[in-house]
């Protein structure tokens, strides 16, 4: 089977600039919403990437995120939102951008180009057989990212990777691949639109559904969240309240006692 990108492909819409600005929202929601269709379609992959992410994780092993531009800032993004959400150290999902830090913000130029970097960001991280990699690249051709696989590969470590092109380069190479085809973008090429909301939908059942089963879930409420503001001091309260029948005040007195729902919560149960 012969690879294209369809990424790149010619948008279905054209003379964008004539378009008035209801017409522009409309038709880029319009093709916002073929996205979720798509990303349906993929489930068998993410299933089978997750449950060896899973086996993986209670092993002890991480996760990595890798890519570039939008790629590598998705991946950031679902890394780091991991540790407030499920209370889990900032060392257990770990993303990695082309060109470091610096990229998250501004372009670092050629560095999705670079076949070395990718493994070098990983051995920083003493990276090893318990670890999972998975490599995000809408195009499924970008080196900083296939490169790293590679060497994952030859080196037994686990690898998956979510794209949005059929049979591309990267697919070939990751053991666990997860295609969701989105299709031509709005703006020709300008994938950070629907294969970026691809990514993002991916990434987030990656990691609410490996936390969830590593029990960082209590029936649907997240008693390992860090109670790091207001907001979220406030949510524990409500949700000792509703779990335990008790007042605002005697939650509240819980929660400052024992810093955290679920140990609230198994105290006031098992008195542990």
């Amino acid at each position: 089977m012969e690879f294209t990108k369809t990424t790149e492909q010619d948008s279905n819409y054209n003379n964008l600039e004539k378009m008035s600005i209801t017409d522009l929202l409309k038709n880029i929601n319009i093709e916002d919403n073929t996205v979720p269709k798509a990303v349906q379609k993929a489930i068998p992959q993410i299933e089978a990437l997750v449950q060896q992410i899973v086996i993986k994780m209670e092993q002890g092993g991480r996760l990595f995120y890798m890519g570039a531009g939008t790629s590598g800032r998705l991946g950031v993004v679902d890394a780091s939102e991991c540790p407030p959400t499920f209370g889990v150290s900032y060392n257990r999902v770990i993303g990695l951008i082309a060109g470091g830090d610096k990229a998250i913000r501004e372009a670092v130029e050629f560095a999705e180009d670079s076949t070395t970097q990718g493994w070098t960001d990983l051995t920083q991280h003493n990276i090893t057989e318990k670890d999972v990699v998975i490599g995000i690249a809408a195009s499924g051709t970008t080196p900083y990212v296939i490169a790293a696989l590679k060497k994952c590969n030859s080196e037994g470590i686990l690898t998956g990777c979510i794209t949005s092109n059929s049979n591309s380069p990267l697919s070939q190479v990751a053991q666990f691949p997860v295609e969701v085809i989105v299709g031509p973008e709005f703006v020709t090429g300008s994938s950070r639109m629907k294969a970026g909301t691809a990514q993002k939908l991916v990434l987030n059942m990656i990691s609410t559904t490996m936390m969830i089963k590593l029990g960082k879930v209590k029936g649907n409420k997240m008693v390992d969240m860090q109670l790091s503001n207001d907001k979220l001091v406030d949510r524990g309260i409500k949700m000792l309240m509703s779990e335990l029948s008790i007042t605002y005040i005697e939650a509240e007195r819980l929660l400052k006692k024992h810093k955290g729902v679920r140990k609230a919560l198994n105290h006031y149960n098992y008195g542990n």
